[in-house]
């Protein structure tokens, strides 16, 4: 299982146009899940849904999903503005590393930052390396030019609770002067990353397509319908690494492998070993509730 989180319902939107046989899961306390397959592997199922703005509702929801689900990947998928003129409206950016950048000390005349970073998982990100090395995942619209190809790039990116509309305000030279390797900002995967890491390091990465450069012109970028294309670019390249990922062997939540029903804590288990002659027999397991029959 792997678990697609979105913040915007035009990248909610843009994700399940992949997915086939979807239900709605809804979980205990309201969260609404779609839950269904690749179009593209119908064997690899998806559990999507959108988290809204911020990086506290993103950690809130992601932190959910992961103890609902128990999913082998995290992906948060969707749109970010660029920080660099030689990005592209429509490219994409998987984080090779999430920068939380609200963190700092605040003196009488300056700001001192104190940087949270979290890596990409590395398994995802070569995928995703891989993947990118050819266009096979782009299916372009009817409309889009052919040759105008978005390129993927690995960088890091920055994520906060602000919509940074500027190159010359105070946190763009916040950013630039501290965290001068990001060429992306948005305003969830911090959130996300922090979840994954706290929950034994699920694996987690950061696909977001560029729909605006961070530079005053975002109504404009907006009008145009860039959201619409980043979105859907992200959204397929990020579902082109979902269905090449590995399959973890779990089985989706409430369905049982071949021999039913997972163990859990309280759930008995019956193991019998049968030998013959002098072997010995051996015991694989490590907690048995129940009987034990040797013979």
């Amino acid at each position: 299982m792997i678990v697609v989180l979105t913040a915007l319902e035009i990248e909610h939107a843009a994700v399940r146009a992949h997915l086939t046989g979807v239900e709605r899961h809804r979980h205990r306390a309201g969260t609404l899940f779609d839950v269904g397959t690749l179009a593209a592997r119908p064997d690899r199922r998806v559990a999507l849904a959108a988290t809204g703005m911020g990086n506290i509702t993103a950690a809130a929801l992601t932190e959910r999903a992961i103890a609902e689900f128990e999913p082998s990947m995290l992906m948060f998928v969707g749109v970010a503005g660029g920080l660099r003129d030689w990005l592209r409206l429509g490219d994409v950016v998987v984080a090779t590393r999430v920068y939380g950048y609200h963190g700092g000390r605040s003196e009488d005349a300056e700001f001192l930052a104190r940087p949270r970073a979290w890596e990409t998982s590395h398994r995802a990100e070569q995928t995703a390396r891989w993947l990118a090395r050819s266009s096979g995942w782009y299916r372009p619209m009817p409309s889009a030019d052919p040759a105008a190809v978005p390129v993927v790039h690995f960088e890091p990116v920055a994520a906060g609770d602000v919509v940074l509309n500027s190159r010359v305000s105070d946190l763009a030279h916040q950013l630039r002067r501290t965290y001068n390797d990001a060429v992306a900002i948005e305003m969830e995967s911090a959130g996300f990353a922090v979840a994954g890491h706290l929950n034994d390091r699920v694996p987690s990465i950061t696909v977001r397509g560029i729909s605006d450069l961070a530079g005053g012109a975002k109504d404009q970028t907006d009008g145009e319908g860039w959201q619409q294309v980043a979105a859907r670019n992200a959204a397929a390249f990020a579902v082109a690494v979902a269905a090449d990922l590995e399959d973890d062997g779990k089985d989706p939540p409430g369905r049982g492998g071949p021999s039913g029903p997972p163990a859990g804590p309280g759930r008995e288990i019956r193991a019998t070993n049968i030998v013959n002659g002098n072997a010995r027999s051996v015991i694989q397991t490590g907690v048995h509730h129940g009987d034990i029959n040797i013979g």
